[in-house]
Formats: structure tokens, C-alpha cells, sequence
């Protein structure tokens, strides 16, 4: 069996006086595909950080193989220093790597490579960051939230790309469904120590229950043992002049185990402060229409959203979500028909960006509007403290500004706030970025059990599963429809997602083809221009196929050996796991040379 390629061991590390990292370990053997779990604060960007180098750890072991290559990415990249997203993305690259695989990745990405760094937005900082990340195609990749900032159709296309890499991956995710597809081992950060399960995510939240039911009998154990030592101190044989000085240390090191024991970290308390009921009808849209210049945003869309309904709306980033959430809840004026808001409606808003959040604010003033130390919940006043600790604030935090907080800790600040106020509508824009996986459980608890409505604008496949009444989405030219169900529903039902990246690379060479059968233009068609990467692409496919037909040929030779499953089957499932993989992406390049050759005729 092969060494890993990276290993950590006994990983210690201290923040601050509070232990973080005590004992935690990791193993990435090749090909190998981890995600990494644990509640917000636990040590998992940290981890992720040693294991790349860039933080240095109190004590403990860091090994990667000579010769090998790893490549991070952070949750917040920096590209202040460079000139333009090309140069940001190639100063990534290594002697031995292709020079236009960047180029290629920018373009699949929506980028142009000219950006500016300085003016881009969270979710272009984060495309460009993943395509310096994949672009050399190292040994390791080490991803911290590669899906926040990306939407549907980008998070679609990166499930698909890691997939065909044959790097080692360690993921750090808060989307499920991108776990559960892509890894096929768990690695779990909890009080300080790692656990290993050889499964997949999909197997974590029962693994999870186990350990923690385990542990509770082992404490009920270590309670009723040092019971049975204290009744023996206390009531021992009387004869004895001298005590068991063994036994007495014993029971002394039994009280320490227990003092010392770190239970689970307990779970947030959502409840939302709820209005009285609105009227059934919440929101009636007729025939609504925006325009912006010469692109049609919304194109006669209508709908009825009832009181409970939660609607999800779902589409690729600039198809116009917020423009169409606006115009439903009253905020901005359609162009063409109307919208009808109904009866006794009171309104929050979780903001997507944080945005409502003063940076400068301590995390009281956040809770408590500036009010003092009281929270208003509704028609009840709770004091500050006691509400920080029901979204796991400890009382040391109360006067630390928003800037300090992390990412996890700004979200359940801002959600903290919102469900705070009165409400029979909530609107949430993105609201599971940087929530921990239990956290988002609880969200979604509350609200299936919310009384009132939900509009909710969401890249999050899992979470519209099991929230979603309905979902509407966009079609593309402004058209948007309403799908019955979640978000896997909606795939049923609308038969692709909300976008098919293959189709669109396809319909260009479909649309030439059918105009000329039809011999309806009356001008002479352009002949079609490949861009850059494109021509690059039609001229060194074949090479990469003739070699994967190759190593195809290797590998079949191999399993041609009739005794092979019963002398080793493990090795039988490896190489049938990589013809599978071998054919799976040869086809696929196959298809990408066909599509380039229609469009290059």
C-alpha cells in the first residue's frame, strides 16, 4: 500500500488560551476524496491551513511527500496584488503546467481574465480563486467553502470538474448535497480531536448520533464507578488502619476524567417571534414584466402565494432573483402588470451579504439594536447574555465587534437579529452561507414549522429539498416558472436543472445546423470564430484521447486474468473503478472535440 501523500499528526495548536487543535489528525493518501466536518469554530479552516503550511502549529508532525504538489483555497481570497485575474490565475502555475488551462477555467467560469481584482464581487474573487486553484491540476487540493458566493449552474460544474480530476481532495463545505457527491471518506473535528469513517458524508449524521450516544453511556458509567469508589472510601473495612492509597488515587484521577470531560456543543435555539396571521392570500402577481435597457429581466410572469407557502427561487447569477423577489413583496414597480400584497403583513428580511451589519458594532449592540443589554423578542425583553448563548455566543464575546467575528458567527449574529422581530413573512436571501451543518438542521426545523410565509432565494439543492413547498425558476429570456416540490422535484418535473452546461456548448453548432435545413436565412451565415482556448482545446484533444485509449488498453489487458477476483479483489474493484472512470472521461472528451469540430465547420 502506497504512503499517503499528506499526513498530520498529534496536532496541537492554542488560541488565545483556549485549546483548539489538541491531538488532531489527517491522512490523504492519492486519489483519496475527505471532507472535513465540524460546527462553526471547531478548527477545520485552521486544520485545512496547517495542512497546506501556511500556519505553523504549537507541536505535532507535518509530512507531505517530496515532489508532490498541493494547492489551497481560502474562504476569503486576496487578489489586491495583481493586475488582472489572468495574471492572478497564471502566477499559480508551474514549470510543467499547461499555460492555458487558466484561461480555459476563467472562461468556463464567466471570466474574461482582463477583470480588474479591485472592482470584482465576492462570487467573481471566488471563481477566480478556483480557477488558480484547479488550474495546475496538483496532487492535492485542499477546498475551504468552494460553493459559497457560486451559483446553481457554477456549483454544477464543479461537482462535475473535481470529479474527473485524479487529485487527492479534502473538502470543506456547508452545501450537502456537494458533499454527499463528491466524498467518499469523513474526517470529523470535534473538542479538539479527529475521528475517520471510510464512508462518505451521506453516513455522517448517523455515525455522528452514535459517538454521541456512546459517550453518554460511557459518562453514565464513569459516574456509577466513581459512586462505588467514594461508598468504599467512606465505608471500607474499618479494620484497616491504613488506607489502599492506591485506590484513593484511582478515584482522585476517576473525578478528574469527569471534571475535565467536554461534552457536545449544544445546539442554537431558533424560535421565531411570530405576528399574527396574515390574510390566505400573501402575494398575487398579474402578467409582471422588467425591463433593464435591451434585456428583458421578468417577462409576464404570474403567481399566487398563499400563507405557509415557502417558495424557493432558484437560477444562475444575473437572471434577475432579486429583481423578481422585489417586485413581489411590493419593493420595486413592475413595467408592465401588477402585484397585490395581501392583508396584515409583517415582514423581516435576512440579508444575503451581511450588509445590515455595522462592522465597527459589538455583538450586543448587534442583538440589542443599541438598546442597553435587552433583547425585544416580540412583546418580551430578554437580557443580552442569555439570548447570545441560545446562538452559541459565549459571554466573552458580547462586546467584541462584528469585524472580529467569523463568518459562521456573523451569519447566526444577523439571523439572531431577524428572528428577534415580529413576522409573518420572513424573505431570505442565501441563508445558509457559513452555517454550520446543525445550525442549518434547525433552520430547517423552523421553517417547516413557521406558521407564516417564506420567499427564499437559495443555491442550496438539499436545503430547498426539504424546505421548499415550490420553486420557480428561471428559463432564460426572462421567463420564469413555478415547479411544485423541491428542488429534485423540479428536476423531475423540468427534466434538466437550471442550467445544462453541455447543451449550452451545443447549441450554438444546433442552431446553424437547423437554419440551414431549413434554408430560411436570407444572408450568408458567418462562419462561427473558436476562441483561443477553443482552438486550443481542438487541437490537443485527440492527443489526450489516443492516450487514455491507451491506458484503457493497459488496464483491460490487466482484468483479463480469469483469476484476478480471487486472488486479490480489492485490486479487481480498483481497476474496474478506473476503467469506469478512464471511459467516463474519454467519452466526455470525445464529445467536447466532436462539439469544437461542428463549430470550428
Amino acid at each position: 500500500m502506497a504512503p499517503p501523500l499528506l499526513t498530520l499528526r498529534d496536532v496541537h495548536l492554542t488560541f488565545g488560551g483556549t485549546p483548539l487543535l489538541t491531538g488532531t489528525e489527517l491522512s490523504v493518501s492519492e486519489g483519496e476524496r475527505l471532507c472535513l466536518v465540524g460546527r462553526n469554530g471547531s478548527g477545520k479552516s485552521t486544520l485545512l491551513k496547517i495542512a497546506a503550511g501556511l500556519v505553523e502549529m504549537d507541536s505535532g508532525e507535518r509530512f507531505f511527500q517530496p515532489g508532490r504538489t498541493v494547492r489551497y483555497l481560502p474562504q476569503d481570497p486576496d487578489l489586491s496584488s495583481y493586475a488582472s485575474t489572468i495574471e492572478y490565475v497564471n502566477e499559480g502555475l508551474t514549470e510543467g503546467d499547461d499555460p492555458y488551462r487558466g484561461a480555459y477555467l476563467l472562461e468556463v467560469l464567466g471570466l474574461t481574465g482582463k477583470e480588474d481584482p479591485n472592482t470584482l464581487s465576492g462570487g467573481e474573487a471566488r471563481r477566480a480563486a478556483l480557477a488558480r486553484t484547479l488550474a495546475p491540476e496538483p496532487d492535492v487540493l485542499l477546498l475551504d467553502e468552494p460553493t459559497n458566493h457560486l451559483d446553481l449552474p457554477a456549483i454544477e460544474w464543479l461537482e462535475e470538474e473535481l470529479k474527473s480530476l485524479k487529485s487527492a481532495l479534502v473538502l470543506i463545505s456547508h452545501d450537502r448535497r456537494f458533499l454527499e457527491n463528491l466524498s467518499r471518506a469523513t474526517v470529523w473535528i470535534d473538542r479538539g480531536v479527529s475521528r475517520r469513517m471510510e464512508k462518505g458524508f451521506a453516513h455522517f449524521e448517523v455515525w455522528r448520533d452514535e459517538v454521541f450516544e456512546q459517550e453518554e453511556i460511557d459518562q453514565q458509567k464513569l459516574a456509577q464507578k466513581i459512586k462505588r469508589e467514594e461508598h468504599w472510601i467512606t465505608y471500607g473495612v474499618t479494620a484497616r488502619r491504613k488506607r489502599n492509597m492506591r485506590r484513593v488515587r484511582e478515584l482522585a484521577d476517576l473525578r478528574k476524567q469527569k471534571r475535565e470531560h467536554r461534552g457536545p456543543q449544544g445546539n442554537a435555539k431558533l424560535n421565531a417571534t411570530e405576528a399574527e396571521a396574515s390574510g390566505k392570500l400573501v402575494i398575487e402577481a398579474k402578467s409582471i414584466s422588467k425591463t433593464y435597457g435591451d434585456r428583458t429581466i421578468v417577462k409576464d410572469f404570474s403567481a399566487r402565494i398563499q400563507r405557509g407557502d415557502r417558495v424557493g427561487f432558484v437560477g444562475p447569477n444575473g437572471a434577475g432573483k432579486t429583481t423578481l423577489l422585489k417586485m413581489l413583496i411590493g419593493e420595486l414597480v413592475p413595467d408592465a402588470g401588477s402585484t397585490r400584497l395581501g392583508t396584515n403583513l409583517e415582514m423581516v428580511t435576512l440579508d444575503q451579504k451581511r450588509e445590515k451589519l455595522d462592522l465597527n458594532d459589538s455583538l450586543t449592540s448587534v442583538l440589542t439594536g443599541g438598546r442597553g443589554d435587552m433583547v425585544v423578542i416580540g412583546d418580551e425583553t430578554k437580557h443580552v447574555m442569555s439570548y447570545m448563548k441560545d446562538f452559541l455566543f459565549s459571554p466573552e464575546q458580547a462586546r467584541t465587534p462584528v469585524s472580529a467575528l467569523s463568518g459562521g458567527e456573523r451569519a447566526r449574529a444577523i439571523l439572531a437579529r431577524a428572528l428577534a422581530s415580529k413576522s409573518n413573512m420572513m424573505v431570505l436571501d442565501e441563508p445558509t452561507n457559513d452555517l454550520d451543518l446543525e445550525t442549518l438542521d434547525l433552520l430547517q426545523e423552523l421553517l417547516a414549522d413557521y406558521p407564516g410565509t417564506a420567499l427564499i432565494v437559495s443555491h442550496d439543492r438539499d436545503f430547498l429539498d426539504r424546505v421548499a413547498t415550490s420553486v420557480i425558476v428561471s428559463e432564460d429570456n426572462g421567463v420564469w416558472r413555478e415547479y411544485a416540490g423541491g428542488y429534485t422535484d423540479m428536476l423531475a418535473q423540468r427534466g434538466e436543472g437550471v442550467t445544462a452546461r453541455k447543451v449550452e456548448k451545443a447549441v450554438p453548432a444546433k442552431r446553424e445546423k437547423t437554419a440551414a435545413s431549413n434554408g430560411s436565412a436570407s444572408k450568408p451565415q458567418q462562419k462561427s470564430k473558436l476562441s483561443f482556448t477553443q482552438q486550443h482545446l481542438l487541437k490537443t484533444l485527440p492527443d489526450k484521447i489516443e492516450k487514455l485509449e491507451a491506458k484503457l488498453e493497459r488496464l483491460q489487458a490487466d482484468m483479463h486474468d480469469p483469476n484476478l477476483y480471487a486472488k486479490n479483489p480489492d485490486k479487481f474493484a480498483k481497476l474496474s473503478q478506473q476503467i469506469t472512470d478512464l471511459t467516463t472521461e474519454k467519452d466526455a472528451a470525445e464529445e467536447e472535440w466532436l462539439e469544437l469540430e461542428m463549430l470550428n465547420e
